[in-house]
């Protein structure tokens, strides 16, 4: 099973956007897919029809099946079935804050009430009860480098860290790449196991016209080289429209759109995910 965490630290860098059409994007090609919503703010649910302020009760994101106290429940209890054929749902809400505020004071004071389940591996451990079920889980983590982002990095085998091509979100992006390595280093001193297939990085909302930002791009391809995706997800007033209704471009349909608009998009999506497709088959040994 392949768990792909899409993380950046800087807000508006289309993490979520990139997350769901990842996910709906596996499901049309035919694997059994989990999307589990990681931040607070619940944009992931609210794109795949699960609004987090009236369809998420108490204790139904993941937090039910990573908290420390008698109120834990197994993973497949709050996992939903969406209107994605092969494409089911951890939703989130804010209740997902709680992990970052319990779990100081349970490392200052070893209440856990499993043993061994430090927090980087809660995640990793509740992902495990379903993996039978699923050929792909996506992790749509949060804008902020926490508790919740550090559990889900640990328990990812590969990554997509997306960044917007200009040069403050590429400040951003380096800074949060430092502290993602420092605080990584921790855990791994501290007995977690960390080994990701491939980490990547994802140009998005790129304007191939914006000569500021295709100065940024290959500086990006200069010092990341490989790492950095082939294909970058171009800037589509289709993506917008689409998100004006908390739908994706494979919802949207051309009917509402230019057609050449969508067409791009379309084509700029597919590149985009086919070729993550590919680095997870290769992560497999398949051709």
């Amino acid at each position: 099973m392949q768990v792909l965490a899409v993380t950046n630290f800087k807000g508006g860098s289309g993490k979520t956007t990139t997350s769901a059409h990842l996910a709906q994007y596996l499901a049309l090609a035919g694997y059994r897919v989990l999307a589990i919503d990681l931040d607070p703010q619940a944009s992931l649910s609210a794109l795949l029809g699960v609004l987090p302020e009236l369809h998420v009760g108490h204790n139904e994101t993941l937090y039910a099946a990573i908290r420390y106290d008698e109120g834990r429940r197994p993973l497949r209890d709050v996992i939903r079935h969406t209107y994605f054929d092969g494409l089911d749902l951890v939703p989130g809400n804010l209740e997902l804050m709680e992990f970052e505020h319990t779990t100081p004071k349970v490392l200052a004071d070893g209440s856990a009430s499993d043993a061994g389940a430090i927090f980087f591996a809660r995640v990793a451990s509740a992902i495990d009860e379903v993996a039978d079920d699923y050929d792909v889980v996506v992790i749509d983590c949060p804008p902020q480098l926490g508790f919740l982002t550090l559990a889900g990095l640990c328990a990812a085998t590969s990554m997509i860290v997306t960044v917007h091509p200009q040069m403050l979100d590429v400040s951003s992006m380096s800074q949060f790449l430092l502290m993602t390595r420092d605080l990584l280093g921790v855990v791994r001193d501290a007995g977690g196991t960390l080994k990701f297939d491939f980490v990547r990085y994802l140009l998005t909302r790129y304007e191939p016209q914006d000569a500021p930002q295709t100065k940024v791009v290959a500086l990006l391809r200069n010092l990341f080289d490989d790492h950095v995706l082939t294909s970058p997800m171009v800037k589509s007033a289709a993506i917008s429209d689409a998100g004006l209704t908390k739908q994706t471009l494979y919802e949207i349909g051309p009917g509402n759109l230019t057609r050449s608009t969508y067409d791009r998009a379309m084509e700029s999506l597919t590149m985009v995910n086919g070729e993550i497709e590919d680095l997870m088959k290769l992560a497999w040994g398949r051709t």
